[in-house]
C-alpha cells in the first residue's frame, strides 16, 4: 500500500565491510512523506539506501506483487482460526462479478495518507536543514558554501513548483539561521558593509518570500502567519536593509499602501526598508481582480469594441488585455506564478505586461513630440524614473525575459499541452531558442522570442536615476551586464534585427523617457554598456543607426560642470541628498571605463572611414573627461591603425595623435604618474604620422610639454639617429627638424635654465650661433637661481667639449653658491671643488690665484682644504699645458699669494674644527681625534714657522681643556 519497507545491502569496499540497512518509506499521492533508515546518515537530501529501495519498487512492481501473494498465504496459515472465515468471505466476493468490492477500483489501505484535495507535503528533516545552513554560513563564503546556499534556494523554488507546502517551511528555517548569523551585529557595530556574495543571498531570500506570499492559492490564515513572521524579522535591528548599506528614500514601491500620507513624511522619521519590506507589502496584494483572473486563465480574453484612448485602458487598440499595475509588482506576480508551478498563467500575464509597456512607450513618444520644442529649448528635464527596472531588487525585466524565453526553449517540457506548442518542433534550428507560433496576443511575425528580446531592450533603455549607495549602484551595473550576456546568447535573425531597429529608433526619439533620448536628466544611469551591445548588433545591418545610437550614448552628463541646475531639483523624498551629488557615484570609474570601451569599439569599426572617424573623435573630445581613458583610446587607435598585416591607416593615426595631444594638454599642469610614458608615446605616434607632425609638436611645445620634457624627451628623441632612419629624411628635412629642435631648446633654456640649460647646449652643439646663445643664457641665469650642482655639471660638460676657459668661468660662478662647513667632510660637492681647483691649476697661476680666494670663502672644512693645498704643491701650475702656454716650471711658493692665503685658511680651519670637536667629545672618539691632530700637524709644518705654531696650539689646548685628563694625557704622549 502506502508503506514500503526493505533491506538494502551496501557492498564491501576496500576499507569498509559489507553493511545491511533497514529502510522504511511512507507515501502520499506519489510523494515520499517520511523515511527512516538504519544507516543514520543526516542530510537535507535522502540517503542512497532510500533512493535504492524507491527505485527497486518503481522498476520491479511485479516482484513486489508475488511477494504480496506469499505474504497473504503465510498470514492465513499462521492465523488460520482468526483470519480464515474472513479470507473465505472476501475470496467469494472477489469472484462474484456483481459484488460491492468489484464495483470499486483498488482496495482500502490502512497505511493510506491524506485525501486528494489536501496539501502536498514531502518529508523534510527540519533539524538537518538548520544544521546545514548554520554550517554554510559559518564558513563565510569559503569551501563553496555560497554555492551550497544557492542550491538550497533552488531547492525551495523546486518545492514551490511542485506545490510542496514544505517550501515555505524550509525557507522559514533558512531565514531563521540567516537572521541568527552573528556577523550581522558585528558588521552593524563596525559600520562595515557585508560582502557582495552574501548580500546577493539576502536578496534572493527577500525575493523568495515575495514569491511565497504571492502564491495565488494560499489560504488567508497561512498568509497571516507568514506576515507575522516577516514583521518579526523586519523588526530586528540587525535585519539587512534593502539597498545594502543605508535606507533608500523611495516611496512605498508596491503601491500597496496609500502614498500621500507617507510620501511627505520627513525621511529621517521613516523606518528603513529591509530585505523583507517588499514581501510584507505584497501580503496586501490579492488575486481577486476579475480582469487579472481573466488574463491569466484564458488565451481568448479580448474586447474588440474597446476604445484605446484612456490612460489606464483595460484593452489596447487590438482588443488585447493590458495590466497597469506598478511594473515590478506585476512582474513579481509573474515570478510567483512561475515559481508555484503555473507557467502558462505566468506567460499570459507576462504578455499582457509587455503589451502594456509597449503601449506606454508609444504614448511617451507621442507626449514628447507634443512638448519637444519647449523641452529642447530649456535644454534640461526633470522627467525621469526614480526607480529603474534593471538593477531593481525584484528584477522585473529579468523575470519577463526569462518567462518568455522559457516558453520558446525547445527542450523545455514544462509547457506541454500549450496551444500549438508542438507544431514547430520539426523545424528545430541549431539555436537553443526558436520563434514558436504566435500567441493570440502577439502581432503577426512576433513570437515569445521577439517579445523577450524587445522587453529586454525596453528595460535596458529606460531612463532612470542613478540610485543611492554603493550596493544599489553596483547592482545596476551587474544586472545590466547579466541581461546583455543573456541577449548575446541569441543569434540575431531578420525578425530580431527588425526589433532592434524599431527599439533603437524609439529610444533615440523618445526624449526624456528614454536613456538614449535627445535630452535626459543629468543624473540618469549612463547607457554606454547597453549602447555598445546595440552598436555591435546593429552595425552589420544598419551602420547609420548603429553609429547614431552609440554617439548619442557617449555623453556623461554628471561630469559636465556646465550642466544647468534649473529644474534639477529632485522630488521631495530625495530632498535630504546634498545637491552636488556626483562624487556619490561610487561606480564612476567603472562607468568611465565603459564609456571608453564604447568609444574604442566605434574607433575600431570606423577604421578606413574618414567621416565616421572624425565624428567619433569629436564625440570623444567632447564627452570623455579622464586623461587616462583618452590616453588608452589614443593607444587603441594607434594599435588599430598600425596593424602588421596592412599599411597604416593615416586618418586613424591622426585621430590617435589628436587624442594624444589632448592628453598632453589635460595633464600638463596636473601631476600624473604616467606623464613620462605619455610624452614618450606621443613622440612615437607623431613619428609614425610623419615629419610635419614632429615639427608641429616642437613648434607648439609650450602648450603640450614642460620645458624639461620638451628638451630631455621630445627634442632629444626627435634628433636621435633612430628617428632620422625611421623617417628616411634627406639633408634638407633633417636640417629643418634640427632647426626647430634648437629653437625649442633655446626657448626652454630661457624659461627654465636650471633644468634645461644642459640639454639646450647639447642640442645646439652643431650650430655656433645657437650654442653661443645657449651659453649666454647659462651665464645670465648663473647669478639668478642656478644651483652650484647645475653649474658644476654644465662646467664639466664644457671642459669635456673642449672649452676649458668657459668651464673655468662656470666653475667660479658655482663656487660663489657653495658653502661647506667644518664637519661636512663627506659632502658630494667636494669632488666638484677638487675638480675646479685642478682645472684652474692646469690653466695657470693666474686662474689658480683667482679661484683660491673663492675656495677659502666657501670651504671651511679643514681636510678638504689640506687636500687642495697638497695637490697644488705637487706640480707646477699650467704644466698640463693648454693652448700652447708654458710657465717657467717652478713650483709655487707657500710663502706668497695665492698659496699662503690657502695655507693660513687651512691652519685656521684645523684650529676651529679642533675647538668645535672638543666641546662635545666622548671617550670612544679620543683615538680618532689624536689622528686628526696628526693630520693638522702635517699642514702646520708646511709653513716655515709651523713647528712653533703647532707647539703653541697644543699648549693652548692643554691649558683650556685640562679638565679632560685622559684625553690630554693622550695628547702629551703623542705630541709632547
Amino acid at each position: 500500500g502506502f508503506h514500503l519497507s526493505g533491506t538494502v545491502t551496501d557492498p564491501a569496499m576496500q576499507s569498509e565491510p559489507e553493511t545491511v540497512c533497514k529502510v522504511a518509506i511512507s507515501f502520499d499521492r506519489c510523494k515520499i512523506t517520511s523515511v527512516t533508515c538504519s544507516c543514520g546518515n543526516k542530510d537535507i537530501f535522502y540517503c542512497a539506501h532510500v533512493v535504492a529501495l524507491s527505485l527497486y519498487r518503481i522498476r520491479k512492481p511485479d516482484q513486489v506483487k508475488d511477494k504480496l501473494q506469499m505474504f497473504v498465504q503465510y498470514l492465513i496459515t499462521m492465523h488460520h482460526t482468526e483470519v480464515l472465515p474472513t479470507a473465505q468471505k472476501l475470496a467469494d466476493e472477489i469472484l462474484s462479478q456483481n459484488s460491492e468490492i468489484n464495483q470499486v477500483h483498488g482496495a482500502p489501505d490502512p497505511t493510506a495518507g491524506a485525501s486528494i484535495d489536501d496539501e502536498n507535503c514531502w518529508h523534510l528533516d527540519e533539524e538537518q536543514v538548520q544544521e546545514q545552513v548554520k554550517l554554510f554560513l559559518s564558513q563565510g563564503g569559503y569551501h563553496g558554501s555560497g554555492k551550497q546556499l544557492n542550491l538550497l534556494f533552488a531547492k525551495v523554488r523546486e518545492m514551490l513548483k511542485m506545490r510542496d507546502s514544505n517550501g515555505a517551511r524550509m525557507l522559514t528555517l533558512i531565514t531563521e539561521q540567516f537572521m541568527a548569523d552573528p556577523r550581522l551585529s558585528l558588521w552593524r557595530q563596525q559600520g562595515t558593509a557585508m560582502t557582495d556574495k552574501y548580500r546577493q543571498l539576502w536578496d534572493e531570500l527577500g525575493a523568495l518570500w515575495m514569491c511565497i506570499v504571492l502564491n495565488p492559492h494560499c489560504k488567508l490564515e497561512q498568509k497571516a502567519s507568514w506576515l507575522k513572521q516577516l514583521k518579526k524579522w523586519n523588526g530586528v535591528d540587525v535585519c539587512p536593509w534593502e539597498d545594502g548599506n543605508h535606507g533608500n528614500e523611495l516611496p512605498n514601491l508596491t503601491n500597496a499602501l496609500p502614498q500621500g500620507a507617507n510620501a511627505n513624511q520627513d525621511s529621517s522619521n521613516r523606518p528603513h526598508r529591509t530585505v523583507f519590506t517588499r514581501a510584507i507589502e505584497a501580503c496586501d496584494l490579492h488575486w481577486q481582480d476579475s480582469h487579472l483572473q481573466h488574463i491569466i486563465s484564458s488565451d481568448l480574453y479580448t474586447n474588440y469594441c474597446y476604445h484605446d484612448d484612456t490612460e489606464n485602458s483595460l484593452f489596447d487598440s487590438h482588443g488585447w488585455p493590458l495590466w497597469h499595475e506598478h511594473v515590478p509588482t506585476a512582474c513579481a506576480r509573474v515570478d510567483a506564478l512561475r515559481s508555484h508551478g503555473y507557467p502558462r498563467e505566468a506567460l499570459r500575464l507576462a504578455i499582457a505586461i509587455v503589451n502594456t509597456l509597449r503601449r506606454q512607450q508609444q504614448k511617451q513618444l507621442d507626449m514628447f513630440r507634443a512638448q519637444k520644442k519647449e523641452l529642447l529649448h530649456k535644454g534640461v528635464t526633470s522627467i525621469t524614473n526614480l526607480e529603474g527596472w534593471v538593477g531593481h531588487p525584484l528584477d522585473p525585466v529579468g523575470t519577463l525575459f526569462s518567462s518568455l524565453m522559457e516558453a520558446c526553449r525547445v527542450d523545455d517540457e514544462s509547457f506541454h499541452g500549450f496551444p500549438d506548442f508542438t507544431e514547430n518542433m520539426g523545424q528545430c534550428k541549431s539555436l537553443e531558442y526558436q520563434h514558436l507560433p504566435s500567441h493570440k496576443f502577439l502581432e503577426e511575425g512576433e513570437s515569445y522570442l521577439t517579445l523577450a528580446v524587445e522587453v529586454a531592450l525596453i528595460g535596458l533603455g529606460q531612463q532612470r536615476i542613478m540610485p543611492d549607495g554603493l550596493y544599489a549602484q553596483e547592482k545596476v551595473c551587474r544586472n545590466e551586464e547579466q541581461l546583455i550576456s543573456k541577449l548575446q546568447e541569441i543569434e540575431l535573425d531578420d525578425t530580431l534585427v527588425k526589433i532592434f531597429r524599431k527599439q533603437a529608433v524609439f529610444l533615440l526619439e523618445a526624449g526624456p523617457y528614454s536613456g538614449l533620448g535627445e535630452i535626459i536628466h543629468r543624473e540618469s544611469v549612463p547607457m554606454h554598456t547597453f549602447a555598445k551591445y546595440l552598436f555591435t548588433s546593429l552595425l552589420p545591418h544598419d551602420a547609420e543607426l548603429a553609429y547614431k545610437t552609440a554617439l548619442r550614448a557617449m555623453r556623461l552628463l554628471v561630469l559636465e560642470s556646465t550642466a544647468p541646475s534649473a529644474d534639477m531639483s529632485r522630488p521631495h523624498h530625495i530632498a535630504s541628498v546634498v545637491p552636488n551629488r556626483y562624487p556619490r557615484w561610487f561606480t564612476l570609474s567603472h562607468i568611465e571605463s565603459q564609456q571608453c570601451e564604447l568609444a574604442s569599439t566605434m574607433l575600431t569599426a570606423a577604421k578606413g572611414d574618414v567621416r565616421r572617424l572624425e565624428t567619433v573623435l569629436e564625440s570623444i573630445q567632447k564627452n570623455i573627461h579622464s586623461s587616462s581613458h583618452i590616453f588608452k583610446l589614443a593607444q587603441d587607435a594607434f594599435k588599430i591603425a598600425t596593424l602588421m598585416d596592412s599599411l597604416p591607416d593615416i586618418t586613424l593615426l591622426k585621430v590617435s595623435l589628436e587624442l594624444g595631444l589632448q592628453v598632453m594638454r589635460m595633464t600638463l599642469s596636473t601631476l600624473n604618474w604616467r606623464r613620462r610614458e605619455m610624452v614618450r608615446w606621443l613622440v612615437t605616434c607623431a613619428t609614425e604620422v610623419g615629419v610635419y607632425a614632429l615639427d608641429s609638436i616642437m613648434q607648439n611645445w609650450f602648450t603640450l610639454f614642460t620645458p624639461t620634457e620638451a628638451t630631455s624627451i621630445v627634442a632629444t628623441t626627435v634628433m636621435s639617429n633612430s628617428t632620422i632612419v625611421r623617417l628616411h629624411l634627406d639633408c634638407h628635412q633633417q636640417e629643418k627638424l634640427a632647426s626647430s629642435a634648437r629653437t625649442l631648446a633655446l626657448q626652454c633654456a630661457m624659461k627654465d635654465p636650471q633644468n634645461c640649460a644642459l640639454s639646450a647646449l647639447t642640442l645646439c652643439e652643431k650650430d655656433h650661433i645657437a650654442f653661443e646663445t645657449a651659453y649666454q643664457i647659462v651665464l645670465d641665469a648663473a647669478t639668478k637661481g642656478m644651483s652650484y650642482t647645475q653649474l658644476f655639471t654644465i662646467a664639466r660638460y664644457m671642459e669635456h667639449r673642449g672649452y676649458p676657459m668657459r668651464a673655468y668661468k662656470l666653475a667660479t660662478l658655482a663656487m660663489n653658491h657653495l658653502n661647506l662647513s667644518y664637519n661636512q667632510d663627506t659632502h658630494p660637492a667636494i669632488n666638484d671643488v677638487l675638480w675646479a681647483c685642478a682645472l684652474s691649476h692646469s690653466l695657470g697661476k693666474n686662474e689658480l690665484a683667482a679661484i683660491i680666494p673663492l675656495v677659502v670663502k666657501s670651504v671651511k672644512c679643514a681636510t678638504v682644504l689640506s687636500d687642495i693645498l697638497r695637490r697644488c704643491t705637487l706640480t707646477t701650475p699650467g704644466m698640463v699645458g693648454l693652448h700652447g702656454r708654458r710657465n717657467s716650471g717652478k713650483l709655487m711658493s707657500l710663502d706668497k699669494a695665492p698659496l699662503r692665503q690657502l695655507l693660513d685658511a687651512t691652519i685656521g680651519a684645523y684650529i676651529n674644527t679642533t675647538h668645535s670637536r672638543l666641546t662635545h667629545i666622548s671617550p670612544r672618539h679620543y683615538s680618532e681625534f689624536i689622528e686628526f691632530l696628526s693630520k693638522a700637524r702635517e699642514t702646520f709644518l708646511m709653513a716655515h714657522d709651523g713647528h712653533i705654531q703647532f707647539t703653541q696650539f697644543i699648549d693652548n689646548l692643554k691649558q683650556i681643556y685640562k679638565g679632560k685628563k685622559k684625553l690630554m694625557m693622550l695628547v702629551r704622549e703623542r705630541f709632547g
